[in-house]
């Protein structure tokens, strides 16, 4: 069976060699809010669309990298359910961050994407082979990426990605087939 989710095949050639996914938290994997308890404790709300998505891009070889500049026992929770290895917490740097895990998973820049929201993430976003955001960016974010989502952050942004990549990759029709067998 065909996929019901189509990507234009300019956006699918730059996407073909894709290896990594860097991406931030706030705004992205997360609606933007911060929510405190009275404690103080910050909790998140993730969808659980974007958490199958990155389940689906490990399996097919892509490696997803969280680079944030806060840090949560709910987003570390959240990462270890997923089994997500690579993530740089309470970071300013987002740059350096990156390169750092490029060179741990022996990466280069062009098998790279990226998906931020906001002026600390276009360090990572700009030099990536395919930059991505949700459609609540900052506009500075908005003109200068490769492909805005139609999903909002915290409500499926990263899964459309990850569709994206997997299609690029060749891997999400095969992936598609094997549940509806």
């Amino acid at each position: 069976m065909k996929p019901k989710i189509l990507f234009p095949a300019p956006l699918l050639d730059k996407a073909k060699d894709i290896r990594a996914l860097l991406l931030d938290v706030d705004g992205v994997l997360t609606d933007g809010g911060l929510y405190f308890a009275e404690t103080g404790e910050t909790t998140k709300r993730f969808n659980t669309l974007d958490g199958h998505g990155l389940k689906l891009l490990q399996r097919a070889g892509i490696q997803p990298v969280i680079i944030t500049g806060r840090d949560s026992a709910a987003l570390r929770l959240r990462l270890q359910a997923l089994q997500i290895q690579h993530a740089h917490f309470g970071v300013e740097d987002k740059f350096s961050a990156a390169q750092e895990s490029l060179r741990v998973l022996g990466l280069s820049w062009a098998q790279t994407a990226a998906m931020g929201d906001d002026w600390p993430d276009l360090p990572m976003l700009l030099p990536s082979a395919l930059s991505c955001a949700p459609p609540q960016a900052h506009a500075e974010v908005l003109t200068r990426v490769h492909h805005v989502t139609q999903t909002p952050g915290g409500q499926g942004a990263v899964r459309e990605v990850c569709d994206l990549l997997l299609q690029a990759s060749g891997h999400y029709d095969r992936f598609l087939n094997e549940v509806l067998a």
